[in-house]
């Protein structure tokens, strides 16, 4: 089972509230013994994977343009989720388009560039 994945990023607190606005929880948010910040967002419930993210002096983040590098969530609500991220100035790289499983599914980015696959969470 996963435990977590773990990213650099440029702003925590942006990125938790990023994370947090898809469905994550967040876990932690504190400075480390070395001065780093660190942070770490649960998604999918108690069992769900974690994503942590450590801001870091002088260390940028430097994710992958290309959607086949991504973090892929399923959300419920996508079609009414779309519009409300837009209106907070994320940026959606692919727009809302059917899944090869033929949900509703759209590409964001995160507040470092990182590519969010959303996928509409289907029925069970």
């Amino acid at each position: 089972m996963l435990k977590h994945v773990s990213f650099l990023t440029a702003d925590l607190d942006a990125v938790l509230d990023f994370y947090v606005r898809l469905g994550g929880v967040t876990e932690k948010n504190l400075t480390t013994p070395e001065g780093y910040r660190r942070g770490v967002v649960r998604l999918g419930g108690e069992k769900g994977g974690r994503l942590q993210f450590f801001q870091i002096q002088g260390e940028s983040p430097h994710p992958h343009a290309h959607w086949a590098e991504h973090i892929a969530l399923h959300v419920t609500g996508l079609r009414a989720l779309l519009p409300q991220l837009r209106a907070a100035g994320v940026t959606v790289s692919r727009d809302l388009t059917p899944s090869p499983g033929v949900r509703d599914m759209a590409f964001v980015l995160d507040p470092d560039g990182r590519q969010v696959e959303l996928l509409e969470a289907g029925p069970g």
